[in-house]
């Protein structure tokens, strides 16, 4: 799904960023469809959570999601 190059030059954010982004685009990941909270997706990619939480901000700030918060 994602992948993340940890020898890249950009931030772990970014590339998590820019690859989530890839896949709304090209429809893998469907409008409307929910993704994986910030804790899921850390424990699935090894990463920390706030690191998640940043690339999750930026999706937002670029209007690709938006959170409601509690779900």
């Amino acid at each position: 799904m994602l992948n993340l190059d940890y020898r890249d030059a950009r931030p772990i954010y970014e590339q998590m960023r820019d690859g989530l982004r890839r896949l709304m685009v090209s429809g893998i990941i469907q409008e409307g469809e929910q993704l994986p909270s910030v804790r899921a997706m850390a424990t699935s990619l090894a990463i920390n959570p706030n690191t998640i939480q940043r690339a999750y901000e930026l999706l937002e700030a670029e209007g690709y999601v938006s959170s409601v918060p509690g779900k």
